[in-house]
Formats: C-alpha cells, sequence, structure tokens
C-alpha cells in the first residue's frame, strides 16, 4: 500500500485552502492502491493557514514556524506522529508526499525564510516515515514508479 499527500489526491487541504492535483496519484487512490493523508490537518491546523516553514533554533534544533512568527513544532510533530502509525497500520511500504512542505518535502524544503528558497532537507513527517524505513518519494518522482 502506498502512502499519499491528501493535497496530491485533489483535497483542498494545503495551506491556502487549494490542493495540488496529480491525477496519478487520484487513480492510485481510486484503484485502492494508495490512502490519503495530510499531516498537518491530522495535526490539528486547520485549512486555510498561515504558511509555514522549517527554521533552525540557536540550539540547532529544527522548529516549524508559520510566518506570523508563531511556532507550530508540536503540532507537525502530532501530525507526523499520526501518519506513521496510519502508514504502519496499512503496511505502507512507500509514500508519495508532496515536496517542498514542513511536513511532507522529500529532499527539499523552504529555507525558513519565506522568500521561496529551497534547501536541501525533508519535511517532519518524511523523516520520520524513512525512519521507519519507507521508501518516500516526491511528486516529481511519480515517472519512476
Amino acid at each position: 500500500m502506498i502512502l499519499v499527500s491528501a493535497c496530491l489526491a485533489g483535497v483542498a487541504c494545503r495551506y491556502d485552502g487549494k490542493a495540488n492535483t496529480q491525477e496519478k496519484i487520484v487513480q492510485l487512490v481510486n484503484e485502492g492502491k494508495a490512502m490519503a493523508v495530510c499531516p498537518e490537518v491530522l495535526g490539528g491546523l486547520e485549512t486555510p493557514r498561515a504558511s509555514c516553514e522549517q527554521v533552525v533554533d540557536e540550539q540547532g534544533h529544527i522548529r516549524i514556524m508559520n510566518i506570523e512568527g508563531e511556532d507550530c513544532t508540536e503540532t507537525f510533530e502530532k501530525g507526523a506522529e499520526i501518519t506513521c502509525q496510519i502508514a504502519q497500520l496499512i503496511s505502507a511500504d512507500m509514500a508519495i508526499l508532496k515536496q517542498r512542505s514542513p511536513s511532507c518535502g522529500c529532499g527539499k524544503v523552504y529555507d525558513g525564510h519565506f522568500r521561496g528558497q529551497l534547501i536541501e532537507g525533508d519535511g517532519l513527517a518524511a523523516q520520520k516515515l524513512k525512519s521507519l524505513g519507507i521508501r518516500v518519494l516526491s511528486e516529481e518522482d511519480l515517472d519512476t514508479i
């Protein structure tokens, strides 16, 4: 079973209340081969919500801050944990997640300055899924599956 970001499956759950629909993902869900989740919504965030990015604090820890300066780390961590529980329940061996997201980013995330600059790294949910041995891809990798 494949775990996928809900926004890629057509669910309007992005921070701005929109979706990032990818027809191949929708097809996988419709065929029962994939399950859609949104770690941010599972953690308790509303849709729409203020844009969030990863920042590194003075102690070198990754924090998730919104553009208004509020620390949303606990909510993101809760969503990542629930996402991992779901992945384990459905025996997911792969996840296809939304690139650049502070939850789902795989290989690239925004740098925390809200200027559209990307850095290498993974979102919190992607990190935790990888730690479980789940193969994590982004929608940019759809042609490889």
